[in-house]
């Protein structure tokens, strides 16, 4: 059975979030998502509801016996291996992800030789969708609707409402 893991914080998830796990799921037989857990960092939501919103998209992708949302804190690489993966799945946007990525890539493979890194390219619709830039535009009030689910929409507006 192939396992891929994709990483993320998914802060929140977005279109092209999606798009790599509906392709991902593609790939593989099972895929984890896993959430990434750094205590420095102060999300927009927290670990329990980006788990939720990542679990309704794999039930509304049909995929929530072969997809699963777990939390990790630590090495990607040991999340992957603990969860039963042999591939990291990657999303790239641009070339300043691909430099980003390559680095990982390598400081990964020396760590895990085991693990293969797979990089899928943004879909062209996606490409300029960054977690970061939906988090501001809502808390500045904009509409993130072309670059998040419905579901996902509606909790992030009653996130910035009650702010």
């Amino acid at each position: 059975m192939r396992c891929g893991f994709y990483p993320g914080s998914f802060d929140p998830p977005t279109l092209g979030h999606f798009d790599v796990i509906n392709r991902g799921l593609a790939l593989f037989d099972r895929l984890v998502v896993g959430i990434g857990v750094h205590p420095s960092k102060t999300p927009m939501f927290t670990e329990a509801e980006r788990a939720a919103m990542l679990k309704e998209e794999l039930e509304r992708l049909g995929a929530s016996q072969r997809g699963e949302v777990i939390l990790f804190c630590g090495l990607t690489v040991d999340a992957a291996r603990q969860n039963g993966a042999h591939f990291i799945l990657r999303g790239i946007r641009d070339a300043a992800d691909l430099g980003y990525e390559a680095q990982l890539f390598g400081m990964n493979r020396t760590m895990a030789p085991d693990i293969e890194t797979v990089f899928l390219a943004a879909s062209p619709g996606t490409a300029h969708i960054t977690a970061t830039l939906v988090r501001q535009i809502a808390s500045l009030g904009g509409d993130v609707s072309s670059f998040v689910s419905a579901a996902v929409l509606r909790r992030v507006q009653d996130k910035v409402r009650h702010r």
